[in-house]
């Protein structure tokens, strides 16, 4: 585990990290902040109490776009974790078509094994990249040989019968070395074999009736069993360091040590975020329409969540340490329709709180991402720079906030469609009207001006998203 070691944050920091890109929602904030923390306690107990302690499910309860998804995401990236987002709806009780639960385990464990690959890709690198630069130099300067084809000649025997020839190519070598190492031949073409797997990707017949492991390990046996073809290319230096980089890493990984990591990075860390998880709660059914077996799926979802041993491609992986968050509007249906086991397995409850009028101003302002931001560095890529009122941005805010009132309450998400819609003849105009080194300001009367008609219009229909 001493790769994330070092990773891992108090609970106060993971909080600060989070602010950085979502606002308010402190509650839900504390939860994850401490289920994360929690992991590495584990890993840290000494006492063999510690297979013993399991996570503490998280269910995030609130409306659309009040930030349920986008707190999962920022986490696994604070918790540098292999993670994995799946919607609860897409999965059907077996038996039914559609994906089975365990893909989710699966999804993660493929998560964590590229993780790991980059990481130990990373340790490999300067000798990768020795071993690249041999080759383009090879394929620049082929060494020449004093003895027939066939007999590689060794620097001693060079040094025993010296031939001016050989010395000078191994000159010329040196000079052109110290060329690619500088960066000076990037743009010379050199033509270089690149191994291309023998695998055409093979289509199964009946692949209904094998499960999905099994369909994946024979592929892999039927890839590796087949010849791995050397194609000629031609190619620009930069593109064969680039090419070539792969391949002389992944010759370099120990594949085995990978998958080994891997599964145990995703039993101890992997973090799954079950999205959409009311719209398999039995009252999401009230409003009609065939009910797919609601309560099979969770049926099929809780011997994963309480602690289940999977067939993965890369090896045999127990659920029981790893956090599962899941969230929901629950606008139809409610918590308490779930199945009392999968509530059981979801023990902390975090209500995330609609957003106001303060909080939209906040969004449009702080984060790191923030809508304001992002239009800013669109605009300077064409060489206009645009600012925004605090006037204009608490006008804006406001707009939001009364059409999530009135129509539909889809939260930040409004924004987007506010914000477009202000700045929307402006993008149309640049670079043709506004040329580059225009300086805008939206005032709170421009943005009156040009949202009035979504104020107007009350039905809406054009703008809903």
């Amino acid at each position: 585990m001493n790769m994330m070691d070092s990773k891992y944050l108090t609970p106060q920091q993971i909080v600060k990290e989070l602010d950085k890109y979502i606002v308010g929602q402190y509650e839900a904030k504390r939860n994850v902040a401490i289920a994360l923390r929690n992991r590495w306690r584990r890993m840290n107990v000494q006492s063999e109490i510690q297979g013993e302690i399991v996570p503490n499910n998280i269910l995030m309860i609130g409306a659309t776009g009040v930030g349920k998804t986008e707190i999962a995401r920022r986490l696994a990236k604070i918790a540098d974790a292999p993670f994995v987002k799946v919607e609860a709806s897409k999965f059907t009780e077996v038996g039914y078509v559609g994906r089975d639960v365990e893909s989710m385990v699966r999804d993660l464990v493929e998560q964590s094994v590229n993780m790991v690959k980059a990481y130990k890709k990373e340790d490999v690198k300067e000798k990768a990249a020795q071993a690249v630069e041999e080759i383009i130099l090879d394929a620049l300067i082929p060494p020449m040989r004093s003895k027939p084809a066939g007999f590689p000649v060794t620097t001693e025997e060079n040094g025993n019968e010296p031939s001016s020839d050989v010395e000078l190519n191994e000159r010329t070598r040196n000079l052109f070395r110290e060329k690619i190492k500088n960066g000076e031949l990037e743009d010379r073409k050199i033509e270089i074999n690149i191994k291309q797997s023998g695998n055409p990707g093979i289509g199964m017949v009946g692949a209904g009736v094998m499960d999905e492991v099994s369909m994946m390990n024979l592929q892999d046996m039927l890839s590796g069993m087949m010849p791995k073809k050397a194609r000629k290319r031609k190619v620009t230096v930069a593109e064969a360091r680039r090419i070539l980089l792969e391949e002389e890493a992944a010759r370099l990984i120990d594949m085995e040590e990978v998958k080994e990591e891997a599964i145990r990075r995703a039993e101890d860390a992997g973090i799954i975020f079950i999205d959409e998880i009311d719209k398999i709660a039995s009252g999401a059914s009230k409003k009609g329409g065939p009910d797919v077996s609601r309560e099979g799926v969770q049926r099929d979802l809780l011997p994963i969540v309480e602690g289940s041993t999977v067939n993965t491609k890369y090896g045999v992986i127990k659920t029981d340490h790893v956090l599962f968050v899941a969230a929901g509007a629950f606008h139809i249906s409610k918590p308490s329709d779930l199945i009392p086991e999968l509530q059981g397995r979801f023990p902390i409850r975090v209500e995330l709180t609609n957003l106001t009028k303060e909080d939209f101003v906040r969004i449009l302002k702080e984060p790191k991402n923030a809508l304001t931001k992002q239009y800013q560095a669109l605009f300077e890529a064409e060489g206009v720079t645009i600012a925004f009122d605090d006037e204009a941005v608490d006008e804006i805010a406001k707009t939001a906030f009364e059409i999530n009132a009135e129509v539909e309450n889809i939260g930040a998400r409004r924004l987007h469609t506010v914000m477009s819609k202000l700045l929307n003849e402006f993008l149309f105009d640049v670079p043709d009207k506004i040329a580059a080194g225009t300086h805008l300001v939206i005032t709170r009367k421009l943005v009156q001006e040009k949202l009035s008609s979504l104020v107007k219009n009350k039905d809406l229909s054009e703008y809903i998203l």
